[in-house]
């Protein structure tokens, strides 16, 4: 991804301002792969102006002689977490006794130092987590996150450990072992610490903003691990402290796109993060920072990606119908629909967001609005051609027809009285240009379905031949192919040529039934398809809802 490749180029670099050499560079990983504990913890740290750093002259000189070490196994280790525990309490008492006098305590403090550093060894062996639970050593380092001294320990140490030991790739080499640490992690509100240690931290200082890049890091890897985790993440703290960071005005930098993308993941597929997003303002904060993307482009690459991930979070956001009206409030649809006009970068995720806010019968308030605010001037320039600096900014013709023929069919569908006239009058202008352009695309997206059902039924009938079994499994499958070759676009136009049709325009209907005719199309592939549509409608809905949208749409179809 963009963000890794800024991490990857910011650590090579010092000059960049973001990132230099630190524990999560490639050379430290793989020495602490190939070394023991004891020439591990001698070169990985020095003393330089009061702060605990890496020496990548030491770690060369110790990766060429790292290939003697001591090989690492379950009794080393438990040994280590064990001087791990005797050195943790040590420096707890000490500093509970002498307070005020760092002198004697700082020698436990750099010792504590070690031993954490010399643990980052079993970040290679996630078979033998359970040790680090059996013997308490998570419930210490979680501990040592609210540690006072956060130069030393708190970012520097404990934060960069736990990152390499919930290292994605890591975890999945060993399920088991990934399990029953996430599960202590989870248990000691491991993000809820994790939180309030870069609450404390202060970005303007290097180190400090790359321990906030960490504690990023670890809290991504558990997420990408166990999903589930997400809400519980966002109570304890975390959604606030990104919607904060997010909208603080500083200049943007890794830290803020990283933010951006754990926003995204929290909100994907969780109604309650979503809803928990809303009670926060979130909408609010999320259309101010895309607001500057109104008449600017995003300036590098990496800014755009922030921004895209910005877009997805309020398309998730809007799936949940109480956000709908506080996007509605905060007047995103004027926004968008002035990203539409701009014709900047922007557009092509600001249509998106208007699909997702007005589809469905939660849309309606939001389609009724958007032919007040002259919306349909914005939208069908946009139907009766693909733009072409959508098509240079890498999105394809299928992905704008989808959006914008969806955003009608949601109009068609939820506006009643004098905005549905409006609607309908649009079809009518220009000798029905717009019922041309309709039915032009019919055919082609007919065409690009039919050819994916001709290859589909081949595989179906090379599969009887083999004895294979075609179960549900493999029809949903076969389905979704239909879907992504055309036919979710092709069922869009299908919609509004019926709508339009049965909407007592005579002109509409002897359009399209003209157009059919000349072209050699049929009205029964065109039942066949919304019937199809109807059949398959309301995934996610109640029962009571999937039963009175096929009815209408059967009404419909009976008057076509």
């Amino acid at each position: 991804m963009v963000r890794k490749a800024l991490l990857k180029n910011s650590q090579a670099s010092s000059t960049d301002g973001m990132r230099s050499m630190s524990f999560q560079d490639t050379p430290a990983r793989s020495i602490r792969k190939a070394c023991s504990q004891k020439c591990f913890r001698e070169c990985l740290t020095v003393m330089r102006g009061g702060r605990l750093v890496a020496d990548p002259l030491r770690m060369q000189a110790m990766s060429n002689r790292c290939s003697d070490g001591e090989p690492v196994d379950e009794s080393s280790v438990k040994k280590m977490i064990l001087t791990f525990e005797k050195r943790s309490y040590k420096n707890q008492e000490l500093r509970i006794k002498f307070p005020d006098t760092p002198g004697r305590f700082m020698e436990t403090e750099l010792d504590l130092n070690d031993i954490i550093q010399e643990m980052h060894v079993i970040a290679t062996m996630p078979d033998l987590y359970h040790l680090l639970v059996e013997l308490n050593a998570v419930h210490s380092l979680l501990g040592l996150l609210s540690h006072e001294n956060t130069d030393i320990l708190s970012f520097k140490d404990v934060v960069d450990l736990l990152q390499e030991l919930t290292d994605i790739d890591t975890l999945q080499e060993s399920e088991e072992g990934a399990e029953v640490l996430i599960d202590s992690l989870l248990e000691g509100q491991v993000v809820a610490l994790l939180v309030q240690n870069m609450e404390r931290l202060d970005e303007q200082v290097k180190e400090e903003a790359d321990g906030v890049y960490n504690t990023l890091a670890i809290i991504e890897n558990m997420a990408e691990f166990r999903p589930g985790l997400c809400t519980e993440a966002a109570q304890q703290g975390l959604m606030q402290w990104l919607l904060k960071r997010i909208k603080a005005k500083i200049p943007f930098d890794a830290n803020k796109l990283y933010c951006s993308e754990i926003l995204a993941i929290l909100l994907q597929n969780n109604d309650s993060t979503r809803e928990l997003l809303g009670e926060l303002d979130g909408i609010d904060v999320l259309l101010q920072q895309l607001s500057v993307f109104k008449r600017h482009n995003p300036a590098t690459a990496e800014e755009q990606e922030m921004m895209e991930n910005l877009f997805d979070a309020l398309c998730s956001c809007l799936m949940l119908a109480a956000n709908r009206d506080r996007f509605l409030r905060g007047e995103g649809l004027q926004l968008m629909n002035l990203m539409l006009r701009e014709k900047k970068m922007s557009r092509t995720s600001a249509l998106k967001v208007l699909d997702h806010g007005m589809i469905g019968p939660e849309g309606s308030d939001d389609c009724h609005k958007f032919v007040d605010i002259l919306g349909l001037r914005t939208i069908f320039p946009l139907f009766m051609k693909t733009p072409k600096k959508m098509r240079k900014a890498g999105t394809v013709d299928k992905e704008h027809e989808e959006h914008v023929c969806s955003i009608i069919a949601s109009c068609l569908r939820n506006l009643k009285a004098q905005q549905r006239t409006r609607l309908l009058s649009k079809f009518t202008e220009n000798d029905c240009e717009k019922v041309d352009r309709l039915m032009e695309l019919h055919f082609k997206y007919l065409e690009a379905v039919q050819l994916a059902d001709k290859r589909i039924e081949g595989e179906k009938h090379d599969m009887v031949k083999r004895g294979e079994i075609l179960d549900d499994v493999m029809e949903d499958e076969f389905y979704l192919r239909r879907l992504d070759a055309g036919l979710f676009v092709l069922q869009l136009l299908c919609y509004i040529m019926v709508e339009i049709s049965n909407s007592g325009i005579s002109q509409l209907q002897q359009r399209v039934h003209q157009i059919l005719n000349l072209r050699g199309g049929s009205v029964k592939v065109v039942r066949h398809i919304m019937r199809e549509y109807a059949e398959n409608i309301g995934d996610g809905k109640s029962e009571e809802f999937k039963e009175s949208e096929q009815k209408r749409i059967m009404d419909l179809l009976e008057n076509f």
